[in-house]
């Protein structure tokens, strides 16, 4: 089989990839959220929309699967205990908010998958739960650095209970996503090594093809990854398109694992003028979606500033039987 594993190892991403080649992911939640006039400029972001506006969220979900994703995220990348804690809910309501994150996409995909319209060319979608790094948590940008300031204990103390509970929602698959650093992804690889029924996939953010954000080397830290049969893929994502082809070329000479690719739209945040700048077709998107798919990536889709019309146009490039 491709990447010299049998796919039924790798859970249910290991049966949309043997069976159709790729699984195609959704695009950015947040930044769809504000396109749509939520309001997430709070340390919670895309959290505050499951406090505040939860129907929004399961639309932009519903809208992802109808552009063709077969995997939507859940809305917990931003959410944790002490963060809602501190926003005045108990700890027994803050972790039914991480909870009701998944129940939102599970409504929206089986919702979708009741239709049986939407079933024509499609198998039944994915449902992740987001599991953002403790930089999300922090709020200040340090998931693009990896300077965190504390200890592995205490890094793993933040992620437990938040694990736990995620890897309890009913979801289908763990998304450890833009992870800025080797310590980090240890931990979670001792988490997922606990939950025995899931899988996960790893994406990182990183500094250039060869380093992560924190500037550990791409290529040694996912050796580490590689041994588990549970790390179902390993890649990158919040990364600026153009350096998709590098990290798929050092990340197909470092794993066997298949690679998971979704970066940022291309535009470039001006921190001053607190908008973003530049422009991405969603046609732009499909074109280079299956360019990605040429150089070796299975699991391809978008983060911030992409939406169901750039989901929309990879599915039509990579599946056009679809």
């Amino acid at each position: 089989m491709e990447n010299g594993r049998e796919q039924g190892q790798l859970g249910p991403i290991g049966l949309f990839l043997e069976r159709q080649g790729i699984l195609l992911l959704d695009g950015g939640l947040a930044t769809e959220l504000e396109a749509r006039g939520a309001d997430l400029d709070d340390p919670l972001w895309s959290a505050k929309a499951l406090l505040e506006q939860p129907h929004l969220v399961r639309q932009v979900h519903s809208d992802y699967l109808r552009a063709g994703a077969d995997c939507i995220s859940s809305a917990s990348y931003q959410a944790s205990i002490p963060r809602l804690v501190e926003r005045g809910l108990s700890e027994g309501d803050a972790a039914a908010v991480l909870r009701r994150s998944v129940e939102l996409a599970l409504e929206a995909r089986d919702a979708f998958w009741d239709d049986a319209a939407n079933r024509s060319g499609r198998m039944r979608p994915l449902v992740a739960a987001s599991v953002g790094p403790y930089g999300a948590f922090l709020a200040d940008g340090s998931e693009y650095r990896g300077e965190y300031g504390v200890s592995t204990d205490e890094l793993r103390d933040f992620h437990a209970e938040r694990w736990s509970i995620l890897a309890a929602s009913g979801a289908d698959v763990m998304a450890c996503e833009t992870l800025p650093s080797r310590p980090e992804a240890r931990v979670l690889l001792e988490l997922l090594h606990e939950t025995p029924d899931m899988h996960a996939w790893f994406s990182f953010t990183c500094r250039d093809a060869q380093h992560l954000s924190d500037g550990s080397s791409l290529a040694e830290t996912v050796a580490e990854l590689e041994a588990e049969p549970r790390v179902a893929a390993l890649g990158a994502n919040c990364v600026a398109p153009t350096l998709v082809p590098a990290l798929i070329a050092e990340l197909r000479s470092a794993s066997t694992k298949p690679i998971v690719v979704y970066p940022n739209s291309g535009e470039a945040y001006d921190a001053a003028a607190k908008r973003w700048i530049g422009e991405a077709a969603p046609v732009d998107f499909g074109r280079a979606g299956a360019e990605w798919r040429a150089a070796g990536a299975t699991l391809i889709g978008g983060c911030c500033r992409t939406g169901p019309g750039h989901v929309r146009e990879m599915r039509q490039s990579l599946l056009a039987s679809a």
